[in-house]
């Protein structure tokens, strides 16, 4: 092979590879934006076939049934949740260093309950990217509406994070906790006011 004919085939090469690059938009694959934590897909599907569930207690005050704006801007309706199964609302900010103590297990009770009980976060932050880095950093796999103005916060007579609050399949409040309550107490709760054994 001739040294002309060697570098001809190398050029011919070298297009050809400068080709298929530009055809398929350069070396890496575009990257795929992250999924909006607490957004709709974290919402539950329907509620289970024959779900045992304790009846709320007669005289139990209702919850306030607002509507707020989940992380990825989804409505959603409280008592649209509480039409099928108890609701655990956890109010929590991404600056709160007990709150973030607490998540961890909060999170795995919530995905030990998750076909029983539908929890939400309650965020009161003016900076969303505050509130995903947080979702993100302590894995939380539950909706979480955020409340920029603390509406949802007043209507829940929370004054400051952490708080947690249980409503009953069909609205009823059944027990709030200022200050937090930790996982293993919140299970107990959970057994107790809502679980059928």
């Amino acid at each position: 092979m001739t040294r002309g004919y060697a570098v001809r085939l190398a050029a011919v090469a070298l297009a050809a590879a400068l080709t298929a690059t530009a055809c398929s938009g350069g070396g890496d694959p575009p990257a795929r934006p992250e999924p909006v934590a607490g957004g709709a897909a974290a919402l539950p599907g329907p509620a289970p076939a024959g779900l045992a569930l304790r009846p709320a207690p007669s005289g139990a005050p209702g919850a306030p049934a607002v509507t707020g704006a989940l992380t990825d801007g989804s409505r959603v309706a409280l008592a649209d949740l509480w039409a099928d199964r108890p609701v655990v609302l956890v109010f929590f900010t991404s600056w709160c260093t007990l709150c973030a103590d607490r998540q961890a297990a909060l999170g795995e009770l919530a995905r030990r309950h998750r076909d029983a009980v539908v929890f939400v976060g309650v965020a009161t932050e003016y900076k969303p990217e505050d509130v995903q880095r947080y979702l993100r950093e302590h894995r939380v796999g539950y909706p979480v509406v955020l409340d920029a103005d603390g509406g949802i916060w007043r209507s829940y007579a929370v004054r400051e994070p952490p708080a947690v609050v249980v409503v009953a399949r069909g609205g009823a409040l059944l027990r709030g906790w200022p200050g937090g309550v930790d996982a293993a107490a919140l299970d107990a709760e959970l057994r107790r006011l809502v679980l059928a054994p």
